[in-house]
């Protein structure tokens, strides 16, 4: 999918899937006026990227487009112009001047065509899945989005879950993962989960268990590639020390982070620490070699997960083994 107010979106179906009606409902009855194009989609135009630089222009476009409901949403919800003109310029600022971000290995992003990034997961609010997402699309020469598989907790938040489904986002289910894929997107998903994402500081940068390896079932029946993604910076932005168990309950969350500014510094805590980022993609691991019925085998699943798994963990201790210190990389 390309950037820019004329990109076209995707209608995929939904084939009864978990989330698929819903999904539907919310995207039409939101967006009716929106237009929909059929597969496959036209890669980036020079008209499309020509306004990439042209800030003013994309933004008195995406009004008129929204006065005249002249814009187009997928089944899912994504709405690239929405995204490109009002989410990544703020979020580039984060990327940029805060994070200092260093994107490495671009190169092994596929031109077209369905692949899915496995990363590793930390920082104990997901900044990294964002940051990550920001990275394809600024390093993509066809300025790609991510397609992003969240946890339900994401989805089930009033604000946050709207401007989820608005981005690119969507359930971390096989069923959407493989559509997705085999529609031609780029994927991404966090295996760790939130045992990532809440692990405490003293556990940096060992990867958590990737669980069942679904997501290599969903890249073996698609028949796209695994690229996995490492991610050194993001584990020291909130150094969590410890954890109110009482309170995640009560508020319903998985956890409730204690670091050393938070919640002691109460809203000013909530400040991520402005670390140097490096994030690397791997080369990718091919699937196309797997016979159809390997995507139900439990074992050549595990496998492969453990392949990817073992992929990241060492790309990140070889960054780890060249950074000079957190804030300076």
């Amino acid at each position: 999918m390309t950037s820019g107010s004329s990109a076209q979106v995707i209608r995929l179906h939904t084939g009864g899937a978990r989330g698929g009606d819903a999904r539907e409902a919310e995207a039409d009855g939101a967006d009716r006026d929106a237009s929909v194009v059929e597969l496959p989609t036209a890669p980036a135009s020079e008209s499309d990227t020509d306004g990439a630089d042209d800030p003013l222009g994309r933004l008195l476009t995406f009004l008129r487009n929204r006065l005249t409901g002249d814009y187009a949403v997928d089944e899912f919800g994504f709405d690239p112009e929405l995204t490109d003109t009002l989410v990544l310029p703020p979020l580039k600022l984060l990327y940029d001047k805060w994070f200092r971000v260093a994107a490495v290995g671009a190169d092994n992003l596929p031109a077209d065509g369905g692949a899915l990034l496995v990363g590793n997961h930390s920082g104990v609010l997901p900044i990294d899945s964002i940051m990550t997402a920001l990275a394809v699309h600024e390093r993509h020469p066809q300025r790609r989005h991510l397609r992003m598989l969240g946890a339900d907790l994401v989805f089930k938040a009033p604000v946050l879950g709207t401007l989820a489904r608005r981005t690119g986002q969507t359930l971390a289910c096989n069923p959407d993962a493989e559509r997705l894929l085999r529609a031609g997107e780029l994927v991404g998903v966090w295996p760790e989960g939130f045992k990532g994402v809440g692990k405490p500081f003293s556990a940096r940068y060992k990867l958590q268990r990737f669980g069942r390896g679904g997501f290599a079932s969903a890249a073996i029946r698609a028949g796209v590639p695994i690229i996995p993604v490492a991610v050194v910076g993001a584990e020291e932005i909130y150094p969590k020390i410890g954890d109110i168990k009482p309170l995640a309950r009560l508020l319903g969350l998985p956890y409730f982070p204690v670091t050393p500014l938070f919640p002691l510094l109460g809203p000013l805590g909530a400040i991520p620490l402005p670390t140097k980022w490096t994030i690397e993609f791997g080369e990718p691991i091919p699937t196309e070699g797997y016979e159809p019925e390997a995507a139900d085998d439990p074992m050549r699943g595990f496998n492969l997960n453990d392949q990817v798994r073992e992929g990241i963990q060492q790309m990140l201790y070889r960054r780890l083994a060249r950074r000079r210190n957190i804030f300076s990389g």
